[in-house]
């Protein structure tokens, strides 16, 4: 008995002789490999993007409505938002970015008895907005939409979906206030842009405070992708009748054509791109950002079409703005978060120095030169340019040196005979 026992123990400590022969491995490779480093990219860059496309897309827009003579702001617009439905659908069925639909409980009659009446709304400044590019400089159309806080406030107090609060209505005067120096300062003032600007506003605050109060249900969270998926095709067929109305019948193909097909082909494409920018902001970083980057966005405008369109903006523009700009940032900050984002940034600046000296000298640098030029180009008297007298008075100066050579010549010859 003792034997089968020896042989039982000896048997499970063989040795194998053949060492070449293959092992099973107890482990599964696959899960050894590691996992391929995710694409790490800084906040920053978002922000830049977002801010470069709605830059973009204003000055776009200016410039197809204004500058080259395509007078057909609800055709355009129109174009956005069948270009935006088109590629939304595309995107809902070929990537993941609208997965946040299949959460959302939409049925027939809740379209047709909340996302039509906003759709509406959402036509109706969309509409307003691209007229008032007609008529306005994108530098005092800037200065006017500071206002939209204190419409949106007070189509919240009209709609039920906030109580009226005296505080923060005299908070918000400020801003009022600054907007109507401004206006007082601009230099070309249209009344009918004004009131169109003015009516874009008013129905835009509308539409927030309707989605607001849309979204305030757990059931309808929506992303600003997911919400251009269900808006943008009833807004395309309310602004597509309201341009069969009004401005299809004047409009020629020459008329595209003079802008170009691939012209307008990019525009759309940048405007989407504004709102697919808008989700990765704000799931990258934060609302609150957001906003600033908005605040942002409005003042490098200003400076923008200075540059670009040569607005002329007079100084009491400028102080007028700078009020609207410190009102807007305290109702939507307070006087403890405006100084608690001066002290970061102070702290930051000076991490950037110490890091970076040369670099930090040379913003301030081209900081200070911009201001000056800004400056000068504003105190500057505005003369008008008459391409006939300067050609005129190039003529008389090419006159004036060739005459001045030509007589010493002929005198020199009559002192030589």
């Amino acid at each position: 008995m003792s034997g089968d026992q020896e042989k039982e123990r000896l048997s499970g400590e063989v040795i194998r002789s053949d060492t070449s022969a293959p092992v099973l491995p107890t482990v599964n490779p696959a899960t050894e490999k590691p996992e391929p480093p995710k694409i790490n990219i800084h906040p920053s860059l978002y922000v830049i993007s977002w801010i470069t496309l709605s830059s973009s897309v204003i000055l776009f827009n200016k410039w197809i409505l204004d500058t080259a003579l395509f007078h057909f702001p609800i055709i355009l617009t129109t174009w956005h938002l069948s270009f935006a439905t088109l590629m939304t659908q595309i995107l809902a069925r070929t990537t993941h970015l609208l997965d946040g639909r299949k959460t959302v409980k939409m049925t027939g009659r809740i379209y047709l008895r909340a996302i039509v009446p906003i759709g509406l709304f959402f036509s109706l400044s969309l509409i307003c907005g691209n007229l008032t590019y007609l008529y306005l400089s994108v530098a005092f159309i800037q200065m006017l939409k500071a206002t939209m806080p204190v419409a949106t406030l007070l189509a919240s107090w009209g709609i039920g979906t906030q109580k009226p609060n005296l505080r923060v209505l005299f908070n918000v005067s400020f801003i009022v206030l600054g907007v109507i120096i401004a206006s007082i300062g601009e230099i070309k003032f249209v009344l009918v842009g004004f009131l169109f600007q003015v009516g874009g506003i008013v129905f835009e605050s509308i539409r927030l405070v309707m989605v607001e109060r849309l979204l305030s249900s757990s059931e309808f969270k929506m992303d600003p992708l997911v919400s251009l998926y269900y808006f943008a095709p009833v807004c395309a067929i309310m602004n597509g009748i309201v341009s069969l109305i009004f401005e299809v019948p004047n409009l020629r193909m020459e008329d595209v054509y003079h802008v170009g097909l691939i012209t307008l082909f990019a525009n759309g494409c940048i405007a989407f791109m504004l709102n697919v920018s808008v989700v990765f902001l704000i799931g990258k970083t934060s609302s609150l950002v957001l906003t600033l980057c908005g605040i942002l966005k409005d003042i490098l405008l200003v400076f923008a079409s200075i540059i670009i369109f040569g607005t002329h903006v007079s100084g009491l523009q400028f102080f007028g703005y700078s009020i609207a700009l410190a009102g807007l940032m305290y109702h939507r900050f307070g006087a403890e978060g405006i100084k608690g984002f001066f002290s970061e940034g102070r702290r930051r600046w000076a991490e950037y120095g110490a890091k970076h000296p040369a670099m930090r000298k040379l913003i301030v640098i081209a900081g200070v030169m911009l201001a000056i030029v800004i400056i000068l180009g504003g105190l500057a008297p505005t003369v008008g340019y008459n391409p006939q007298d300067a050609a005129s008075a190039g003529k008389d100066l090419y006159n004036s040196i060739i005459g001045d050579k030509g007589t010493g010549q002929v005198t020199d010859a009559k002192k030589g005979s």
